[in-house]
């Protein structure tokens, strides 16, 4: 639960300590490297070895925890984990230190290995990453935590090798909302869920009375705010993840779009229907003001703001088609950026402030894309019958979306990394759509 969770993140920022000590090569400017400025990277070969269980109270997180590690690796597209059937040494013969010769022999270029321990009512999870051809370690650190968090500590192992050999954040401690859907297309129902990035942990938020859309996170990933419909009443909720209360933001009546935190996460933008005119409004989370941003006889939606906070993205059919448009926050100096064939909808900004996604159709095809803020540089990653509702991961590596592939078909969230390659399958209990990515949790 959620209340677990922020304990532990405050244990975590206690507990980590370094992992060098007398005789043991120290950490040294990383030799292993991943390039992944490049379209096509040839996955790098790690092996991930078993943890030493320092008792036998510590099994079965000794494999369990370096088993969601790998996962995690091989998931980036950037990380080939070698079979452990393959390993010369096991887990005790590697400790203090690994025997380098025999990892070169089986063609690994980096070595994870790492021990566990009980400590009262904690477990003590200790990894290292080693260079292999460099023979040096890379990385070493400990985490002192409640058992039930294993998943969480091996996450952010996975984040810390990720980091150390990409040179870019990690992601994988992370979590996604998304509306679950079920039941047939007349009388279809729609629930808020949220999981761990890989699918684990996966629960259910609302019970299916309402309809809810568009769930998207606070910075702090503690709050979701999303829309919700019973009969043709929409309103707008904040849920907290810490208390599991939900609290209206407010009543509106007539059409309402797609809230979103902004960065601060003290206000909400979203779009709604006025007087016959769709324009973004700011909302705050406290009950204060509201305040119109835009104010063109248009219908402009999808919000959202760059991680500075000085700017805005959002949709508009000012210019007759639906296309996307820059301006500051305040909704002033408005400027269209897309320039491509056909339609744009849904623009998000990547947490870095590098890029915009968004969904664009032409030719009855949607397609996943990304452009410069300044509108350069477009590129679509994927494409398909329909394709919709990018999210970032918080690297801004990494995009989430849903798919449907036929009419009628089943929709599915799917991955794919803004080089346009490692599109992947994220697991859900039934059919998904409208995903967000959280901020790392800790």
């Amino acid at each position: 639960m959620r209340p677990v969770l922020r304990a532990f993140a405050v244990a975590a920022v206690g507990l980590v300590v370094g992992l060098g000590g007398a005789g043991l090569p120290q950490p040294a400017s990383a030799q292993v490297r991943i390039d992944i400025t490049r379209g096509v990277v040839e996955p790098m070969p790690i092996a991930i070895s078993p943890f030493l269980a320092v008792d036998p109270s510590a099994a079965p997180f000794d494999a369990d925890i370096p088993g969601v590690v790998a996962n995690d690796l091989a998931s980036s597209g950037l990380f080939r984990p070698i079979d452990r059937g393959a390993f010369l040494q096991g887990p005790a013969e590697m400790n203090p230190m690994p025997d380098f010769a025999d990892w070169r022999q089986i063609n690994a270029q980096a070595l994870v290995t790492g021990q566990v321990r009980r400590e009262g009512d904690q477990i003590a999870v200790e990894f290292r990453l080693w260079d292999v051809f460099g023979q040096t370690q890379m990385a070493g650190v400990v985490y002192r935590v409640d058992p039930k968090l294993w998943r969480r500590v091996a996450h952010m192992i996975a984040d810390q090798i990720y980091e150390r050999i990409t040179g870019e954040g990690g992601y994988f401690d992370t979590q996604i909302v998304y509306v679950a859907e079920s039941g047939p297309a007349n009388k279809r129902v729609k629930r808020l869920a949220i999981m761990d990035q890989d699918g684990a942990n996966h629960r259910f938020l609302s019970d299916g009375a309402d309809q809810v859309l568009t769930p998207r996170f606070s910075p702090n990933s503690r709050e979701i705010t999303y829309m919700a419909f019973r009969g043709r009443q929409a309103r707008v909720f904040i849920y907290d993840l810490d208390t599991g209360r939900q609290r209206v933001l407010g009543d509106f009546p007539g059409m309402t779009f797609a809230p979103r935190f902004t960065p601060d996460g003290r206000s909400v933008v979203m779009s709604m229907a006025r007087d016959g005119v769709t324009s973004i409004y700011r909302l705050d989370t406290n009950g204060g003001s509201v305040q119109r941003l835009t104010s063109s006889q248009a219908i402009d939606t999808s919000p959202s703001l760059s991680p500075d906070g000085r700017r805005m993205t959002f949709n508009s059919d000012r210019s007759g088609g639906q296309q996307i448009y820059v301006s500051g926050a305040d909704g002033s100096g408005a400027q269209r950026i897309s320039f491509g064939n056909g339609t744009y909808a849904t623009p998000v900004w990547s947490p870095r402030g590098d890029l915009i996604a968004f969904t664009k159709m032409n030719r009855g095809r949607f397609y996943i894309g990304v452009m410069r803020p300044d509108g350069s540089d477009e590129r679509l990653l994927t494409d398909g019958y329909l394709v919709e509702g990018p999210t970032w991961a918080p690297n801004g590596r990494v995009l989430a979306f849903f798919r449907q592939d036929r009419p009628g078909g089943p929709t599915r969230l799917y991955s794919i990394d803004i080089t346009g390659y490692n599109e992947r399958l994220i697991v859900t209990p039934g059919e998904a759509s409208d995903p967000a990515w959280s901020a790392l949790i800790r």
